[in-house]
């Protein structure tokens, strides 16, 4: 088994230069740093994870924690969180909780007791009570949360801004014409639904339209419940003219409702998506969405993790990072017949 030495040795540099190569400092030249890696690669050396893990108490993992591993909108988000991990020498441990906020807490326990170095959450609903998270940040392994953030208690986050994307679309939607829009949103108890929520209703209110509560549905942002509840909208005797869907899984489920009930998209019915996945200009129609960065949230959440992790963030109180939302205007928002 190759030693650091060896690799000292034939890089031409000292053990404490290659220990600081594997360890990320920026201290090391490129040349020297150049040197070491081209060594390691010469010599096939694999570094001795655990055995550093114990000498610099750093296990140079990130967990990572996702509602619905499903959505099309978490793998991206995973990506720009693994390549920015990876950047700095870090690698990414995933799991899953189907939106059960029991299963969130044995995952932070599990990951804090593996000895991660910092734990990326997307929360679950229903976590008001965010003691687990707490009790991380307290025990010294660093929390950012991703997408949705805490109601009442800030904690460092990476978000989109969700109250200006919706309000982008509602505006779209009403210069189309319409005017009674219907909304399929997520839970009560997510950030995302309450903000997205909050553009809706503003947008109709300064436009001097009612907010009618009826239009409104509760879910779950998945397809299942967003086929349930756009039918039932549909199916009303005084249906909507266009739909939001507050997410693009939730989207999905609308198209699918109104096939089943025959009806053209956008002929019949708009429909408008807050969320963009990589299909999403594929199917028929194309949708119209508000595109979220994904890949950047995750990204700069891992920066904004490993920041705290290396010391390099000091400020006591919370990061929050608000990223900007794009309208994507496509074929499914149609112009109301005068």
């Amino acid at each position: 088994m190759v030693t650091i030495r060896e690799v000292a040795k034939k890089a031409r540099v000292s053990v404490g230069t290659v220990s600081n190569v594997l360890s990320g400092s920026e201290s090391v030249r490129p040349e020297l740093r150049r040197r070491v890696e081209e060594a390691m690669r010469a010599l096939d050396y694999e570094p001795n994870q655990i055995a550093r893990s114990l000498k610099t108490r750093s296990t140079k993992t990130l967990g990572t924690v996702v509602t619905d591993i499903t959505n099309p909108f978490f793998p991206q988000m995973i990506r720009g969180a693994e390549d920015a991990a990876l950047e700095r020498g870090y690698l990414l441990i995933t799991l899953n909780t189907d939106d059960h906020v029991e299963r969130e807490r044995r995952a932070v326990t599990l990951l804090r007791a593996r000895k991660v170095d910092g734990i990326l959450l997307v929360m679950a609903p229903d976590s008001g009570d965010i003691g687990h998270i707490k009790a991380a940040i307290d025990g010294g392994t660093p929390v950012v949360c991703l997408d949705r953030a805490p109601l009442d208690s800030p904690v460092d986050s990476v978000c989109v801004d969700n109250v200006k994307g919706t309000r982008m679309c509602m505006h779209h939607l009403l210069l189309r014409g319409h005017k009674r829009i219907g909304m399929v949103c997520g839970s009560h108890d997510v950030y995302t639904s309450e903000q997205r929520l909050v553009g809706y209703r503003s947008v109709l209110e300064e436009s001097g339209l009612i907010f009618d509560p009826s239009l409104v549905c509760f879910g779950d942002f998945r397809l299942d419940s967003g086929y349930k509840m756009s039918k039932e909208l549909l199916l009303r005797s005084e249906p909507p003219t266009a739909i939001f869907a507050a997410n693009a899984m939730m989207g999905f489920g609308a198209l699918k409702a109104m096939q089943e009930l025959g009806l053209r998209c956008p002929g019949d019915i708009a429909l408008a998506v807050f969320d963009d996945i990589p299909f999403g200009d594929v199917i028929q129609p194309r949708l119209t969405v508000v595109a979220q960065p994904a890949y950047e949230i995750g990204r700069r959440g891992a920066q904004l993790l490993i920041e705290r992790i290396e010391g390099r963030t000091n400020s006591p109180d919370p990061v929050v990072i608000l990223l900007n939302p794009e309208l994507i205007v496509r074929e499914s928002t149609a112009s109301r017949p005068n």
